[in-house]
């Protein structure tokens, strides 16, 4: 029998990054080692424990979570954060026991580290969120990076516009690297299987009602019904002045399960860390290498999804 893949995840508890660890949960080939949960596009709080609550549903409170304490350089909006409380308060979480105290949890850095080292094999990083927690990581234990299989991340534009609109910033940055652009530049340097699922092909695959509406019609399985709740959510951002909702964490996390469905181009790139362009990647030959998404089918990605989720729990 082949061997599972390891996978440790860093999300930063948005409503993507929660349905993206409900969706590494549902692969049976994958071994979930490690959580570590960065206040980002979250409060620590309850973002840890709408990732415990998501561990109980499939009674895998052995599965470790770490906390990082540490804070980005341009914070996300608080209105964005606030959305695990609401995940915390649907039906089929609500009434599940609370996480213990997140200050008891290890620190994110610790428990990488400590994964890491006590792997049998290589192991996969998954990152929903800002990549501040493996550089700290790699920084303070450089002799982890050998256990490292390829690092997938949801992170940056590289030809095409990005999604920070804020002051003092020229609009070329996608979050996850503008929330801590200098640590996104320090990964970018470190000599990495590096994939990133960048806006370039995440705008492809956009969450809508029409994929809500199939969702919906398999909901009599628990793990659609609590999806379809939760991406739900989002409808009050479809459409906006500024954002579209789209498939962000998702699409990275289903690389894991479908990488055949993507078209991936390798090149070099670096990350701007000042104003007005702080947080940008952008391609250049003197750069560092990595491979970044620039299509995917997304019907297979659809397709995919629906497929995963009809299960229970």
């Amino acid at each position: 029998m082949k061997e599972k893949e390891l996978v440790f995840m860093d999300h930063d508890g948005g409503i993507d990054d929660i349905l993206s660890l409900l969706l590494v949960l549902t692969m049976e080939d994958k071994e979930l080692i490690g959580i570590n949960v960065t206040p980002a596009d979250c409060f620590l709080e309850p973002a840890m424990e709408s990732t415990y609550k998501m561990l109980q549903l499939f009674g895998r409170e052995d599965i470790p979570i770490g906390r990082s304490d540490y804070h980005g350089v341009n914070a996300f909006p608080n209105e964005w954060r606030a959305r695990p409380e609401v995940i915390n308060a649907l039906p089929m979480l609500i009434n599940l026991p609370k996480s213990p105290n997140p200050y008891e949890y290890p620190t994110a850095v610790e428990l990488l580290i400590e994964q890491l080292t006590k792997a049998e094999r290589k192991v996969t990083i998954l990152m929903t969120g800002p990549c501040s927690n493996l550089v700290h990581a790699l920084q303070k234990a450089p002799e982890i990076q050998a256990k490292i299989g390829k690092v997938v991340w949801m992170g940056g534009a590289f030809r095409t516009g990005g999604n920070v609109h804020a002051f003092q910033h020229d609009g070329t940055a996608e979050w996850n690297v503008y929330w801590d652009p200098s640590s996104a530049k320090a990964l970018f340097e470190f000599d990495l299987p590096l994939f990133c699922i960048p806006l370039d092909v995440t705008n492809l695959v956009p969450v809508n009602k029409e994929f809500l509406s199939k969702l919906a019609y398999q909901s009599k399985y628990q793990v659609s019904n609590l999806a379809g709740q939760i991406w739900a959510m989002t409808i009050d951002t479809i459409p906006s002045y500024h954002y579209t909702y789209f498939m962000w964490d998702i699409l990275a996390t289903s690389y894991l399960a479908i990488p055949q469905e993507f078209m991936m181009e390798g090149s070099r790139a670096k990350v701007a860390v000042r104003p007005p362009n702080a947080g940008q990647t952008y391609l250049d030959w003197e750069g560092n290498h990595l491979e970044f998404g620039v299509k995917v089918n997304k019907y297979a990605f659809y397709e995919y999804i629906l497929k995963q989720f009809q299960r229970d729990f």
